[in-house]
């Protein structure tokens, strides 16, 4: 290949190709998502998918070739998505607006090709499972930075939905703008929580003195820039995407480690994957008891069983001040080992689903 044009050529060829392998792959999950309608058998399984992408990821190390963990999880990501669209077409709930943080984690794993219903509320992601208004719901469970997120505790303490998959997503604002320079820009749109997570990167471009108007949402912010060519909103670049401005910079915030762990709730149990993590919410009938919660952590200890979460929740179901205990644990409900623990606190632990733990 020695032209601009020879590569093009090839590269329709090797396109062409691509689409009849994929067209086969498609039939193929056609038949596979029949057989699972007629078995009732879950359409989303994160454990095959996380297989699927190791076994390829190992081929492209053992050939040296260019694509690395990262590009054919991209790729591969998308693929399930349609595959799983054409297999049985699945409502996704997620905490909105649309273009928000959470809507962003739910497309990274069902893809732009899925329907997504976009809620005010944590609650109302559960009240539209329980309702079976929609398969899947996303929803924020932790924050690097801020810690717990409590209201999805407490509806999984309730609720008859479990944590099917759990991913972590770096937590990265764009600055977006249909202004030609930073110099035209009058006004710029957020949540106020926003400015403060970029007030180096507003000092540096000499920003700091333009009026900063804080709004509900990131998403509301990119929604008004997008109607104003002297305006920007500080926003995920999936809401820049969403309404169609041009993203000036990215990654702009001031600490670049701000991570969220978003869970994928449904009604569905996991196979055991042999990598899995699972989350229970405790409550001891003798909390009151000295060492009471030793002596149940200590049952885990005995049977090799790594805990990698533990955190204290008031109750609210009792008077004065009892408290939960929600833990994480690396293993599957169905194991023998964790049977063998659970079975020795009959009513007091609550299971809120076992699911392939996610890369932080």
């Amino acid at each position: 290949m020695n032209t601009l044009q020879e590569c093009r050529d090839t590269i329709d060829s090797i396109d062409n190709h691509i689409l009849e392998l994929l067209d086969k792959r498609m039939r193929v999950v056609k038949r596979v998502g029949e057989i699972k309608h007629d078995t009732g058998t879950a359409v989303y399984r994160p454990e095959r998918e996380k297989a699927i992408i190791e076994r390829l990821t190992h081929i492209s190390k053992e050939n040296h070739w260019i694509l690395n963990r990262g590009a054919i999880e991209a790729i591969y990501l998308e693929i399930f998505a349609v595959a799983r669209n054409l297999e049985l077409p699945e409502r996704i709930a997620y905490l909105g607006p649309e273009g928000s943080f959470t809507h962003q984690a739910a497309e990274s794993r069902f893809g732009g090709m899925s329907d997504y219903l976009s809620l005010g509320s944590i609650q109302a992601v559960f009240q539209t499972l329980e309702a079976k208004r929609a398969k899947y719901g996303v929803v924020p469970i932790e924050n690097s930075r801020d810690g717990i997120v409590g209201e999805t505790l407490d509806l999984l303490a309730k609720s008859s939905v479990k944590i099917v998959a759990e991913l972590y997503m770096p937590i990265h604002m764009s600055f977006a703008t249909k202004a030609r320079r930073l110099e035209d820009i009058k006004k710029i749109y957020s949540k106020d929580k926003g400015f403060g997570q970029c007030r180096e990167f507003l000092s540096e471009h000499g920003l700091i003195n333009v009026e900063l108007i804080p709004v509900e949402s990131t998403a509301k912010a990119a929604i008004l820039a997008a109607d104003d060519k002297s305006a920007a909103a500080i926003c995920s670049h999936i809401a820049a995407k969403l309404y169609g401005i041009p993203r000036m910079f990215d990654n702009i915030e001031d600490e670049h480690d701000s991570h969220t762990r978003f869970v994928i709730l449904s009604d569905f149990k996991n196979l055991i994957s042999h990598e899995d993590k699972t989350s229970i919410l405790v409550r001891l009938n003798d909390a009151v008891k000295a060492g009471s919660l030793v002596h149940f952590l200590q049952d885990f200890d005995k049977e090799k069983i790594n805990l990698s979460k533990i955190e204290s929740r008031p109750s609210k179901d009792e008077s004065g001040f009892g408290y939960w205990f929600f833990i994480d644990f690396y293993g599957h409900i169905d194991e023998d080992a964790v049977q063998r623990v659970l079975s020795k606190h009959k009513g007091e632990v609550t299971w809120l689903g076992s699911y392939i733990k996610g890369e932080s």
